[in-house]
């Protein structure tokens, strides 16, 4: 059995999509996304999907706080990592979305249930900063290393540096930023789907890194961490195997992906992860329709339990 881990929470929040479809106003600068929705009844299929998807992390051990996302107005609700985040001393952030939409997803329920069953100290809201044109799209833009104390994030609209300042000031986390684009150019949109940090292992898509000095700072970095590196190729960052998150389970740690991701895995670096963590895919292709996958879909809770 794994030990717990302050990377891993044991307790996340998901949003259950009631109205998905392919949200226009994010197609421009996310390369991940379908540019239109193919089939029928996209909504019924991907409320199913998410439905077992919780059905399998609650089976692993994982507490899932779930929400109903019922406002046909919020078509990428069932993201809810993108507006909020959580931290140990009992500390919450509320972010500035890009998307006008996006900005809708935004709860105060989800934020009350978190000061009734956790310890919450402080809630700060950066949600102002939009009126700037300032944008910071929570844990997609950043990926945490909670251990370390260091917030990567690949430069986009969606991480603006001011935004970023801000946050890691407040929440004593170092900021390491780097450009990230596909062979076409196309910058990545959001840090949280070319890489994944673990406790011990970090995967990540560095041959997206345009800069090759800062790549190598990067990796280095990670190296220090005492982690192993599991390198991505592009196309298997096209296939979200760099949207992942470990989380505690009942019986040890494990890296929640969609079933996408883990076919797009190979068997060696399948085994480095299973050194640590017990690997759950999770079957969303309807939701990665939506440019995002297992890791957009979860916001983890790392609070006290009142």
């Amino acid at each position: 059995m794994s030990r717990p881990s302050v990377q891993a929470p044991a307790a996340v929040v998901m949003v259950r999509p009631h109205h998905f479809t392919v949200n226009t106003q994010t197609a421009a600068d996310n390369s991940f996304q379908a540019r239109q929705a193919a089939g029928g009844d996209l909504a019924g299929r991907a409320y199913r999907e998410h439905s077992e998807a919780v059905r399998q992390l609650q089976q692993a051990g994982v507490t899932v706080h779930v929400f109903e996302g019922t406002d046909p107005d919020t078509p990428d609700c069932v993201f809810p990592n993108n507006w909020f985040s959580t931290h140990a001393g009992g500390h919450v952030a509320i972010f500035p979305m890009k998307a006008p939409n996006r900005r809708l997803e935004r709860r105060p329920d989800v934020i009350e249930m978190l000061k009734t069953r956790y310890r919450v100290q402080d809630v700060i809201d950066y949600s102002g900063l939009e009126a700037d044109g300032l944008y910071l799209e929570g844990t997609g833009a950043m990926v945490l290393d909670h251990i370390g104390r260091v917030a990567y994030a690949a430069q986009s609209d969606r991480t603006n540096p001011v935004a970023l300042e801000r946050f890691c000031t407040h929440f004593n986390f170092e900021p390491m930023v780097f450009p990230a684009a596909d062979s076409a150019g196309a910058p990545v949109y959001h840090t949280n789907v070319m890489m994944c940090i673990g406790t011990d292992f970090a995967m990540i898509g560095d041959g997206m890194i345009t800069d090759a000095a800062r790549r190598g700072e990067i990796l280095s970095r990670l190296r220090q961490s005492g982690r192993e590196i599991i390198s991505l190729s592009e196309e298997q960052i096209a296939r979200f195997a760099g949207n992942a998150i470990e989380l505690q389970g009942a019986t040890g740690r494990i890296l929640a992906l969609s079933q996408t991701a883990f076919d797009a895995l190979q068997p060696d670096q399948i085994a480095t992860i299973q050194q640590s963590t017990t690997l759950v895919p999770l079957n969303i292709p309807t939701i990665e329709m939506a440019g995002g996958s297992v890791r957009c879909t979860i916001a983890g809770i790392h609070l006290s339990a009142r």
